[in-house]
């Protein structure tokens, strides 16, 4: 159980990072990005062939989102300039052929060049191979300690009871008390779920076991770049973002280069979701090119529009009801007798039917804000 819990723990930060990429695109910046996993894509083939050559492994996920962002570069000078829609059909192109050309090529995996179809194996993990004496458990614990603290700090913070009930009982706000409920009740969920992924995260960090240090590792990179992320969108460059994504004339009409801040946004969150890919090559820790088929563009769009578009918490939130979802109709078919392929089309089927209803009830997602709606604009 507590190997499970690491596992979707892991699985969740990638793709709430995966999503934060994504997010800063259309959520705050307003492009269309309908091939995402095409930055995923080359930070994983990046990260793993220049470990197999001797690169350290961090360098190396660094220079894999470097390489995601220059795919960001290339394609924004090709776009850009045009219509948004335009954006919409390259993207979708460069994803697919990204991945045709992975599992066509041969790569160069180690001393040896092997066809893409046959996959990347055996190349280094972060963590791995460590023998942790107590005082680095300890360490290691201490540091989850650290951040599972912060979380929990944040999200007492964030629900702001006090503050939202005096909203709620002057009743200056509409829908002051719905607002409070419904905070109480994710940040709740929240807490729980930060504590049971720390109790499991101490347990495995104690007993050590190399997926924990993964765990680790990918928590501490999601909680950082969750922070830039929230730091960047707040100042002046995120308004100047947001008002782009609002009305492009009104930003250049103030002297901005409208292009090369959409430029930096595409950039940017393509080197999020670089490291992303990283992240999923060490957790698989054997990567196929169907791995990056353009479906995992689209669960990262049912995370950021159901957690709620231009808002970096609501992504993450995204991510784990997402995974929440995921999991819990994997094993649908004991109560439904379906074969493997009807069950994963069922399972879709849902998904779409929950977005469809929460685009009626709630269509800036859980935690969006009507005023920065972006669809339909």
């Amino acid at each position: 159980m507590v190997e499970y819990l690491i596992f979707l723990t892991i699985s969740t930060s990638i793709f709430a990072l995966f999503g934060l990429g994504l997010n800063l695109q259309w959520g705050f910046t307003g492009l269309i990005n309908f091939g995402h996993v095409a930055f995923m894509t080359l930070g994983a083939y990046t990260t793993v062939l220049l470990t197999l050559k001797g690169v350290p492994l961090l360098l190396s996920a660094i220079i894999g989102a470097v390489v995601a962002a220059l795919l960001g570069l290339v394609i924004g000078f090709s776009t850009l300039r045009l219509r948004e829609d335009y954006l919409a059909i390259v993207t979708i192109g460069v994803g697919e052929l990204i991945r045709l050309v992975v599992n066509n090529q041969d790569l160069p995996v180690g001393n040896e060049w092997r066809s893409g179809a046959f996959g990347v194996q055996s190349y280094p993990i972060p963590l791995a191979t460590l023998v942790p004496n107590l005082f680095i458990k300890l360490l290691l614990i201490g540091v989850l300690t650290l951040l599972a603290g912060i979380t929990l700090w944040q999200l007492w913070r964030w629900i702001g009871v006090s503050q939202v009930s005096k909203v709620a009982k002057s009743q200056k706000k509409v829908g002051g008390k719905q607002e409070l409920i419904s905070r109480l009740v994710i940040g709740v969920l929240l807490a729980v779920l930060t504590v049971a992924v720390y109790i499991s995260g101490a347990i495995a960090l104690y007993n050590y076991n190399p997926i924990a240090g993964l765990m680790l590792m990918s928590l501490i990179v999601l909680a950082f770049v969750f922070w830039r992320l929230e730091i960047l969108v707040r100042s002046p460059w995120g308004r100047i973002l947001k008002a782009i994504r609002e009305d492009e004339e009104i930003p250049k009409a103030l002297g901005k280069n409208v292009f090369w801040y959409k430029l930096q946004s595409l950039m940017l969150g393509g080197a999020v979701a670089g490291i992303a890919g990283a992240f999923i090559a060490w957790q698989l820790s054997t990567i196929y090119p169907n791995n990056f088929e353009p479906q995992e563009t689209f669960n990262a769009w049912i995370i950021v529009i159901l957690g709620g578009s231009g808002s970096n918490l609501g992504t993450v939130l995204g991510a784990i009801i997402y995974f929440i979802y995921y999991e819990g109709t994997r094993n649908l078919d004991r109560i439904i007798a379906l074969d493997s392929d009807r069950l994963s089309a069922l399972r879709i089927m849902i998904i779409g039917l929950i977005l469809m209803i929460l685009m009626i009830w709630r269509p800036q997602g859980i935690l969006g804000k009507k005023e920065e709606l972006t669809l339909g604009k």
